[in-house]
């Protein structure tokens, strides 16, 4: 008689999924999202990596493509010199398994070989990097440089000699032999992928490239008591707008202490400029640089139907506007849900300040 057991639906989780997660399912961890990765997409991303994450490090970055590249994938230049300078290669294996031995011997001969040939000078540092990392003999070979050698050297018949050109093989003999035997193998290492994606969450491409949630905003600063350099133009524009209200002329902030509701009013645009400004900045070095400008321009594409109506003043103007940024949908833009109230007043703002909305007619 055959056993069975009796099975009972799943307990629902106690968090409720977002918009996202019903439309697409469960979220995908970054390091799952490396796996599924063709060669082509994996090398695009390490020069991605490569050219944000530690564009610190380097000069310039530049792809190697074609059976031509001598071994070289990703090439990070330290000055102008190229590949006659300080340079660092990043080679990109895309493997269903951690990388063996086997597959680091030709990468590691092409080095050896065009670095004797003269068509570059060997980098300062050679890393494998592959979504799965080295596997445990790679990684032992790498840690231990005289090990790394001595294995080269006599897996070189086997693995390496017909494994470099393509066109040639390449003997282990003569001067080439006293170059291997001088060369610093200390230069190949590996960089693991969760090193990788860690690197790279701190970059503008990683939202983009495995989506999540941005972290948590810190709490905007108070706007300064005095009107600062890069206000002036948002606030002329709101002291006009006031004055057309009043019917009279309107100097500067000051004059505002003769009408509270006006002073409340505009200490709450400064308050919600700053906010929007400080949205700006939080994200600069969180997602892909233009993504802020697009929300700008979704608030305006939304308002300026409004902006350009019919109102008895600039007051009215200044609050309908802001009123109606309030209803723009950006369901569908990457910053939508985490725009707040005054982050979309604030935009307005700063469009003001672009002069891209005004709110007086002259």
């Amino acid at each position: 008689m055959t056993d069975f057991e009796e099975v009972t639906p799943p307990s629902l989780p106690k968090t409720l999924p977002s918009v996202g997660q019903f439309q697409s399912g469960p979220p995908v961890a970054p390091i799952a999202r490396l796996m599924i990765y063709s060669p082509d997409d994996w090398e695009s991303f390490i020069e991605e990596w490569v050219s944000s994450a530690l564009s610190k490090s380097y000069a310039s970055v530049a792809r190697f493509t074609g059976s031509g590249d001598k071994g070289i994938d990703v090439a990070g230049f330290v000055g102008a010199d190229g590949l006659k300078g300080v340079w660092d290669n990043f080679q990109c294996k895309h493997y269903a398994q951690p990388l063996s031995p086997t597959v680091a011997w030709p990468e590691i001969g092409k080095v050896l070989w065009f670095s004797f040939k003269g068509h570059y000078v060997p980098p300062r540092a050679y890393y494998f990097v592959a979504p799965r990392g080295v596997g445990t003999k790679l990684n032992l070979l790498l840690s231990h440089v005289v090990n790394l050698k001595a294995e080269t050297k006599k897996v070189w018949s086997k693995n390496i000699a017909e494994n470099i050109t393509g066109t040639q093989k390449v003997d282990l003999t003569g001067e080439f032999a006293t170059y291997v035997d001088k060369f610093d193998f200390s230069i190949f290492k590996s960089v693991s992928p969760r090193e990788l994606i860690e690197q790279h969450r701190k970059t503008p491409y990683f939202f983009e490239r495995f989506g999540g949630e941005l972290p948590a905003r810190p709490v905007p600063e108070k706007p300064p008591a005095a009107v600062q350099g890069h206000e002036e133009r948002y606030v002329a524009h709101l002291l006009a707008a006031y004055a057309e209200h009043k019917k009279e002329t309107i100097a500067d902030i000051v004059a505002l202490k003769k009408w509270k509701p006006l002073g409340d009013h505009f200490n709450r645009q400064r308050e919600s400029f700053y906010h929007a400004e400080a949205f700006r900045v939080f994200l600069r070095e969180k997602v892909d640089p233009g993504t802020f400008e697009s929300l700008q321009d979704e608030i305006l594409d939304g308002v300026i139907d409004t902006a350009e109506g019919a109102f008895a003043d600039g007051f009215e103007r200044v609050k309908a506007v802001t009123q109606a940024s309030q209803h723009v949908p950006l369901d569908a833009h990457p910053l939508g849900s985490s725009a707040f109230v005054k982050d979309r007043h604030g935009i307005c703002h700063q469009l003001a300040n672009d002069d891209r909305l005004q709110w007086t007619q002259s």
